[in-house]
């Protein structure tokens, strides 16, 4: 499997998991994922679809990929610094902290970037140059 199939496949693994296993796992073990009801969910779910609908044609949606991984560490950056201040929420350091982290920085080490990005013809509109997945 090539970079950009990796790349693609990430996309659709995030997604998914914002999709549909966030909620689970803030039911299941609220003390490394659930901070307040009803408020992270819907926007990681959110994120999740429109991660996937990304995955078709990731260059032409590169903003939000790069979106998702800086809020993905601001957050996670965040909520780290609330744990060790509050020792009830020190749970998350076991749990959604990691999982931000390393979501961000997979995504970060498989985006195409500089001329990578050009060669696949993003400036031209197109994702020709990486073979379809």
């Amino acid at each position: 499997m090539d970079s950009f199939a990796n790349f693609r496949t990430c996309l659709v693994v995030v997604g998914v998991i914002f999709v549909f296993a966030i909620y689970p796992l803030m039911i299941f073990w609220p003390l490394g994922w659930a901070w307040q009801p009803g408020q992270s969910e819907g926007v990681y779910a959110t994120l999740g679809v429109f991660l996937l609908i990304a995955s078709r044609s990731p260059l032409k949606n590169l903003s939000l990929i790069w979106f998702t991984v800086w809020s993905s560490l601001v957050h996670g950056g965040i909520m780290a610094v609330q744990a060790v201040i509050d020792p009830a929420e020190r749970g998350h350091l076991l749990g959604d902290i990691p999982a931000l982290l390393i979501v961000a920085v997979v995504l970060a080490a498989l985006t195409p970037t500089g001329t990578d990005v050009e060669t696949a013809g993003v400036v031209t509109g197109s994702d020709e140059g990486f073979p379809a997945s």
